[in-house]
């Protein structure tokens, strides 16, 4: 299980359960983005499980930040760095 998730008050919290590589990386986003258009949740909070991600866990995130930025859904980070949750903002539109 890549992911697992719950919806409390309107906001979809989300947990990665590891660092996603190539082989995965896809299928998480799918994951989320199926949630996201599901719930049609207020917010949604991601919770890392590194504070660092791996390159294909930031490639996933980002697809999801983009997403929900385009229907208008705030999306937050929970145990990440800041480094990592700056590099996400500075590289979604």
């Amino acid at each position: 299980m890549l992911i697992s998730h719950t919806v409390r008050h309107h906001v979809l919290h989300v947990a990665l359960h590891r660092d996603l590589d190539v082989t995965n990386r896809a299928a998480a986003a799918l994951q989320i983005q199926a949630l996201v258009q599901t719930h049609r949740p207020t917010r949604v909070v991601i919770a890392l499980p590194a504070a660092d991600p791996t390159p294909a866990t930031l490639s996933a995130l980002a697809r999801a930040h983009r997403m929900c930025g385009s229907l208008g859904i705030p999306l937050t980070l929970t145990g990440a760095s800041t480094r990592t949750s700056r590099l996400l903002e500075a590289n979604t539109p």
